[in-house]
């Protein structure tokens, strides 16, 4: 798991977060489960309450439903390589993870995450791995061409154009993450990960926007 958009202070979390009961371990995966469950709805709900105010409740509850389905988070699970990285019993071993055990092992590691690190880390380790249904719940709003719009406001606002700088990269040639983040007249702006470059810059371009967004409502 190379490309993991998370170095863990304490590995053993990441270990915990990878044991499936089916292993009958006395410390599986399934309080970090029940954690990482519970700070993925915050994440999305705060995404969505952010970057959507368009939106009725019902509207927002139908759009986080979609991006933490089963099938969201199974997919993120075995492009983090989840499925190979798992300690799963003899029961699970010999065929391929099921959506549901994928997804419990993606909740799990975000837990991990949480509590190795913190809120921040964890909003960013879901924005890493999950931005292809968080853009299409996003698509009204700030995700739909977040490059774009920075421009636009600085255009407007500064003179001065938005520049992108890489922090970090990790993983081999074919499983990457980068770390970008968006500078605007030398002021660094909160960073953000991305499976390309490209995905990296535009959540990048991303936090500035929530940034200056919510100056311009204080100022």
């Amino acid at each position: 798991m190379d490309a993991f958009p998370h170095a863990f202070r304490d590995p053993e979390l990441l270990r915990q977060a990878l044991t499936h009961a089916s292993t009958a371990s006395e410390t599986d995966n399934e309080r970090l489960e029940f954690l990482g469950d519970a700070v993925l709805d915050l994440i999305v709900a705060e995404e969505l309450f952010r970057c959507e105010p368009q939106r009725s409740e019902g509207e927002m509850t139908e759009l986080k439903s979609w991006v933490v389905s089963r099938k969201a988070l199974a997919e993120a699970g075995r492009e983090l390589g989840l499925d190979r990285a798992a300690r799963v019993g003899h029961g699970l071993e010999s065929r391929r993870l099921p959506n549901s055990v994928l997804a419990n092992l993606y909740e799990a590691c975000l837990g991990a995450v949480y509590l190795d690190a913190g809120l921040d880390a964890a909003r960013a380790f879901v924005r890493a791995t999950l931005c292809e249904p968080l853009a299409g719940a996003l698509g009204a709003g700030l995700a739909r061409n977040p490059k774009q719009r920075l421009q636009e406001h600085c255009q407007l606002r500064t003179g001065a154009p938005p520049g992108y700088v890489q922090l970090e990269e990790r993983g081999d040639a074919h499983a990457r993450a980068f770390l970008v983040a968006a500078e605007i007249a030398g002021r660094r702006f909160p960073p953000a990960w991305g499976r390309t470059r490209k995905e990296a810059e535009g959540w990048a371009a991303h936090e500035a926007l929530l940034v200056l967004l919510d100056e311009e409502a204080r100022a």
